[in-house]
């Protein structure tokens, strides 16, 4: 509270309102001798001023509020002083804090309605800053508010979230079940071999085909929710990398026979990973890479040392490519190119998984691309000791 602001702040009130000089600097008076009475005892004063409804009637009031450790009397001059000025004072004392209440009736003659007092509000919420301090308390005002309701936004997208969360995770558990079997009877219905035309065996090879596209995708859905709970879970152990990775790419080769897929791996490094979680992240690049290539082409993976006893993996396609925009949000949950979308399936969750298990390992995950030429994705992970170049 500011002992200059109170005056020409009261003071301006009661001339807008139309009451006579007298009154107004009665009233200015009595505000200021209690704002100079607090000031003295505290710098947390807060004056309050505004107009009270009774019937018909209305009355300029003031209030201001205090610590409840400050204790005034008829000894304090000021206080003493502004009880003789104005018609009306009360003294609250709480806990909480004191209130000292002041008022003046308005005669009748003013004419006030509803109209007149939103006018008035209007003009003081327009009017300029009578002096810095009230600058600077307005500008507060204003970026506290702000805060709040972000703060508030913030709090209501959090439940949102939870929300969404639990729901995509019981309901992937409630899909899973169902899948599971559906793969089993096709797996016993495929093996009755003498019972089975090849018309059947042919459509039982699609429904299974389908029921392992839609178990992934409610395996990554599970992991996503376990993400976001901080629920996943790693089972790290020391892996010879050379060996793990010529491992996984004899298995891609069998699952992508229309492309060509290269190695060259250097130092026969050793890392501590999660052996299921990290071929996640090999199953999912090398995957994209044949899924936006054409058949025929050739996708790399090409190892090397990089500084801080980092290894670097690049897996490289001669696929679509991707725009600058796409480049920026590649990793985000759920983002999908949109001119992909009508042409490849998918839900977007794949590439979130990805840098989520790469990041938990203690690396990174970036891209370079080139429309209509291709793409290359790059992540490393902290290797624990090298050992001499592997042939391969």
């Amino acid at each position: 509270m500011d002992l200059v602001l109170a005056h020409k702040r009261s003071m301006k009130v009661a001339e807008r309102l139309g009451l006579t000089t007298s009154t107004q600097t009665t009233f200015a008076t009595a505000v200021s001798e209690i704002a100079r009475a607090v000031i003295e005892h505290t710098d947390s004063g807060e004056l309050t001023i505004g107009l009270e409804q009774n019937k018909q009637r209305y009355a300029l009031k003031a209030n201001v509020v205090y610590d409840s450790d400050v204790r005034f009397t008829n000894d304090d001059a000021g206080f003493y002083y502004a009880q003789k000025l104005v018609p009306e004072f009360y003294l609250t004392e709480s806990k909480a804090g004191n209130t000292i209440e002041m008022k003046i009736g308005l005669p009748r003659s003013l004419k006030l309605d509803p109209g007149k007092i939103t006018a008035l509000k209007r003009s003081f919420a327009e009017e300029a800053p009578l002096n810095a301090y009230e600058e600077i308390k307005q500008r507060n005002f204003t970026l506290n508010k702000l805060a709040e309701e972000q703060e508030e936004e913030l709090r209501r997208s959090k439940i949102v979230d939870e929300k969404k969360t639990e729901f995509i995770s019981v309901a992937s558990h409630e899909i899973k079940t169902p899948i599971t079997i559906i793969k089993a009877y096709t797996q016993i219905a495929k093996g009755l071999k003498d019972q089975c035309s090849d018309q059947v065996k042919a459509i039982l090879d699609k429904i299974d085909g389908q029921s392992s596209k839609l178990l992934t995708l409610v395996q990554q859905l599970l992991d996503i929710s376990k993400m976001e709970n901080g629920h996943l879970q790693y089972e790290i152990e020391p892996v010879e990398l050379n060996t793990y990775l010529l491992n996984i790419v004899a298995v891609m080769r069998n699952i992508l026979p229309n492309h060509t897929v290269t190695t060259n791996v250097s130092s026969n490094v050793l890392v501590k990973i999660d052996k299921l979680r990290m071929e996640q992240v090999f199953s999912n690049l090398v995957g994209n890479a044949a899924k936006y290539s054409g058949k025929g082409t050739t996708i790399q993976i090409n190892c090397s040392v990089s500084e801080g006893n980092f290894i670097k993996v690049a897996i490289s396609d001669e696929g679509i490519g991707m725009s600058p925009d796409s480049i920026q949000s590649i990793f985000d949950k759920f983002y999908r190119d949109k001119d992909v979308i009508k042409t490849h399936s998918g839900l977007g969750m794949g590439l979130y998984i990805t840098s989520k298990i790469v990041t938990d390992h203690g690396g990174k995950i970036w891209v370079e691309s080139e429309e209509k030429v291709g793409s290359t994705f790059f992540f490393t992970i902290p290797y624990v000791s090298a050992e001499q170049p592997l042939v391969v």
